[in-house]
């Protein structure tokens, strides 16, 4: 059975048969914003581009690797001192499928729609943490949103074999403005890896501010 996180929750990363989940997808689901016209005879649906992200920490506490879409403006990430987004790390140990720009439409399809996929035995043995995070690139917060979770699951991006975790964020009032949230991390303690539920948003307006955000309060 899967377990439901709660923010600030912290598991270890170990199946019910004992054995440790080494490789998995770690997938963000999200809503369009659907509204009603007169009468309610016909539906608006406002696509929302959410962009799930990562930063690899090493154990000096310096981020050695990254995932983020290549679409960001090269000369807007200069500004914070970050490279040119890509979707697959070093090693190729974590994969992004690349950006999904609307949402779900007419409801939850089960589906996630960004998905980075991690083989946790090919992580450089520096990396400690890896922090997951997600930054709207339009204009709307967190509190118009229907929904967006976060999952760990055995399979493929295309394919759910077992759900080993899953986190919900709903539409809530500590969202209003908000339009980022950092959502969990991946570290690593006496040599296991761990997951923990942060689920704390953001004033961030741009995925830099997330990052500079992670590097000055996280570490």
């Amino acid at each position: 059975m899967a377990i439901n996180l709660s923010k600030g929750q912290k598991i270890d990363l170990r199946k019910t048969s004992g054995e440790s989940l080494t490789n998995f997808c770690v997938g963000v689901n999200w809503g369009a914003i659907e509204t009603k016209g007169l009468f309610g005879l016909s539906k608006k649906i406002q696509n929302i581009d959410l962009d799930l992200s990562c930063i690899l920490v090493d154990d000096q506490n310096a981020i050695c690797d990254h995932l983020y879409s290549p679409l960001y403006r090269v000369e807007v990430l200069q500004q914070f001192g970050l490279p040119k987004g890509k979707l697959e790390t070093v090693e190729g140990a974590l994969r992004h499928t690349g950006d999904d720009l609307q949402g779900d439409s007419g409801g939850d399809d089960g589906l996630d729609n960004e998905i980075i996929t991690v083989d946790l035995t090919k992580i450089r043995p520096n990396v400690s943490q890896i922090f997951f995070f997600l930054n709207n690139a339009g204009s709307e917060d967190f509190s118009q949103i229907p929904y967006s979770k976060i999952r760990m699951y055995e399979g493929t991006p295309t394919r759910v074999n077992s759900v080993f975790a899953s986190y919900n964020v709903s539409a809530e009032g500590q969202y209003v403005g908000k339009q980022s949230i950092i959502m969990g991390k991946l570290y690593k303690r006496n040599n296991e890896w761990k997951f923990s539920a942060i689920g704390d948003p953001t004033d961030d307006t741009f995925l830099g501010q997330t990052i500079h955000r992670i590097v000055k309060n996280y570490l």
